[in-house]
């Protein structure tokens, strides 16, 4: 979904977005109940976890060595020469737009909370640091938001709660 402003070549050289700190883990892709039970049977070493009351993500536990927070550990989808070894169709909606995120902003008003959502991009991919930043709002605002946002109300499990990390894209 981000071709249009990030190279492949790029991507694939990084796969900085295929391995997570053990600090990092809300970051990993979320799948659904179908999703999972079709990718067990392609890849039944696979193992996931709860994500959420409907979701799923792979579960990379015991790929971590010590108990530092900056150890990574890879998806269990990564070749490490070929990149991401899931069918397109399998491949999770969180990858597809990595490293943009549909966030729950919530602002409190004299009578009532209010939540609602917003695309922020995570500003630690290296591929779109070395982009002007209004050249990433233009791709948000011709139409990738509004299908960030409509994902994100299907699967609210999805939705990342939003900080001073992030940077708001719309």
């Amino acid at each position: 979904m981000l071709s249009s402003i990030l190279s492949k070549n790029d991507c694939a050289e990084c796969k900085f977005c295929c391995s997570f700190r053990r600090k990092s883990l809300w970051e990993t892709p979320v799948f659904t109940k179908i999703e999972v039970e079709k990718l067990l049977k392609l890849y039944p070493d696979v193992k996931f976890r709860e994500a959420g009351v409907s979701s799923f993500t792979f579960d990379i536990s015991a790929n971590y060595k010590t108990d530092d927070s900056e150890e990574e550990a890879a998806c269990p989808f990564l070749d490490t020469k070929s990149g991401c070894v899931l069918p397109p169709e399998l491949k999770p909606f969180d990858c597809k737009i990595w490293p943009l995120r549909a966030v729950r902003l919530t602002d409190f008003d004299k009578q009532c909370e209010k939540s609602s959502l917003a695309v922020a991009l995570t500003p630690t991919c290296p591929a779109i640091n070395k982009l002007p930043l209004e050249k990433v709002r233009e791709l948000v605002n011709s139409g990738l938001g509004e299908k960030i946002l409509t994902a994100a109300r299907k699967n609210p499990d999805m939705v990342k709660e939003y900080s001073d990390f992030f940077k708001l894209m719309d």
